[in-house]
């Protein structure tokens, strides 16, 4: 009589199945690593008991180096914008999806070379599972160490120039060219732009959607008036706008909080919206809302955005490969055109 053929091992992967967590989670409780509670910690031991797993060594020996945690890293100057609500609702969305895999949110910026070269320890010494890599600019030297890292890097937005192998972005050249569309089907013949910093892809590609959708118009584009996506960049570039270009009849900014910039020089110069000159922004923020009048402006899923970043990361730490995500937008109309 042939002998029974052995029997499968049973797989990580099916533990956590049974158990009803993650991969990573498992992983930790197995390797008595920090931050697992104890409910999922008994679930998981449950489930060895039933399955009869065994855990292969090497497989052990890599997942003690867990850390438990993940780091959101932002590229930018000022300590503040943390506080900045676009940014706010990034670690909203990210946090919530951390949580879901039991690991704990790192807050990182690398707003000096103090910073920078802090952020590189980061990834030299593995002080995190990953990393969420946000607001690069051209040329930014993190953009290759993290190309270089041995840990997975998600990219918030695409940096300048490269496709990164995980990313996750929105359609920023759609919203653009929507919101472009919307100015020029109320009549605006000389729509002129507020664009972001240029030395960013979401910069470049809200004009090249404005630009775009000009074209298309039979339209000429005004060459761009650039701003660093806050509130009195937004201000002076209306002002340079009325004093070079006081033809113009719509306005689109690349974000909400230039776009109330750009809404206070109107009110000042006496020029009313949108009778006078429309005015369409990006983002939809609270302050689209309450601004005065209400702000037209391209809604981008900021939460989502967040909570895909750590999804992809966390699908990432669990051996996988997904692919790029882009988020799509909306326009969303009130009283500013």
């Amino acid at each position: 009589m042939a002998e029974d053929a052995p029997r499968r091992q049973p797989t990580l992967d099916e533990v956590a199945e049974r158990a009803g967590v993650s991969r990573s989670v498992a992983s930790r409780a197995l390797n008595n690593a920090p931050h697992v509670s104890r409910a999922k910690r008994e679930a998981v031991e449950r489930a060895v008991r039933q399955l009869g797993y065994v855990p292969n060594p090497s497989a052990r020996a890599l997942a003690t180096r867990q850390t438990g945690a993940a780091a959101l890293v932002i590229s930018g100057e000022d300590p503040s914008i943390f506080a900045d609500p676009f940014f706010a609702q990034v670690i909203v969305g990210a946090s919530t999806a951390l949580e879901e895999a039991d690991l704990h949110l790192m807050l990182c910026l690398a707003a000096s070379d103090r910073g920078r070269k802090r952020v590189e320890e980061l990834f030299r010494s593995k002080g995190a599972d990953g990393v969420m890599l946000m607001a690069l600019r051209e040329g930014d030297p993190l953009a290759g160490v993290a190309q270089e890292a041995e840990m997975p890097v998600v990219f918030g937005g695409r940096p300048v120039g490269s496709a990164p192998r995980w990313y996750v972005d929105v359609d920023n050249v759609g919203g653009a060219r929507e919101a472009t569309e919307y100015l020029v089907s109320r009549g605006r013949t000389r729509v002129a732009a507020i664009c972001g910093r240029l030395d960013t892809e979401a910069g470049r590609a809200r004009y090249r959607g404005y630009r775009d959708a000009l074209l298309a118009a039979g339209l000429d584009p005004l060459p761009p008036q650039e701003g660093d996506f806050t509130e009195p960049s937004g201000a002076a570039a209306m002002a340079v706008l009325l004093a070079h270009h006081p033809e113009v009849d719509g306005v689109f900014a690349a974000n909400d909080n230039m776009a109330a910039g750009a809404l206070r020089t109107l009110r000042s110069a006496g020029r009313a919206v949108p009778s006078d000159i429309a005015v369409v922004g990006f983002d939809d923020l609270t302050v689209a809302q309450v601004a005065d009048p209400p702000l037209t402006t391209v809604h981008q899923p900021i939460t989502a955005l967040g909570r895909e970043m750590a999804r992809m990361l966390v699908t990432v730490i669990n051996g996988h490969d997904p692919t790029p995500l882009i988020l799509p937008t909306r326009l969303v109309i009130r009283s500013s055109a």
